[in-house]
């Protein structure tokens, strides 16, 4: 990641959420996006085979509505922070059963914008005055998410 990846993401989670984070914390953000979007892939594909089909749409994947509504305050701080073509970066997936549409493959940067929303606020639920999230922050807002998606 650059230095201006970096300088963007504390940008987004200092807006988002109010967070200071560092480069170990963007380490972490990094194995927690690729987690989440392939679990998520994985879901989306086992929906897809479900109703007969050998391509993943964007209504295949498990979009909660607290999910969606963390997409579109993704898609107010993108605008300003513009970091969607850095997250595509980040969005890619695990070997499939299923081909995944240019419909769906375009979607998954603000999905994974949508998950980091989800993220910095779930760190802000879980410690209402963290300004810098520890360790133990991520792990308890990880296992959090380990339950619900």
């Amino acid at each position: 990641m650059t230095v201006m990846a970096v300088h963007r993401f504390e940008r987004f989670f200092r807006a988002a959420a109010g967070l200071d984070v560092d480069k170990d914390d963007l380490k972490r953000y990094n194995d927690f996006v690729s987690d989440k979007l392939r679990d998520l892939l994985v879901i989306g594909q086992g929906t897809a085979k479900a109703n007969g089909r050998d391509i993943l749409q964007p209504r295949d994947l498990p979009i909660t509505m607290g999910l969606q509504q963390s997409i579109h305050v993704f898609r107010e701080f993108d605008e300003e922070i513009e970091l969607q073509p850095i997250l595509a970066q980040l969005a890619t997936w695990p070997p499939l059963d299923v081909t995944v549409s240019v419909d769906t493959e375009s979607r998954l940067p603000e999905v994974v914008g949508g998950l980091s929303v989800a993220l910095a606020r779930t760190i802000k639920v879980i410690d209402p005055d963290v300004k810098n999230p520890q360790t133990a922050h991520w792990e308890v807002a990880f296992r959090i998410f380990g339950l619900l998606l």
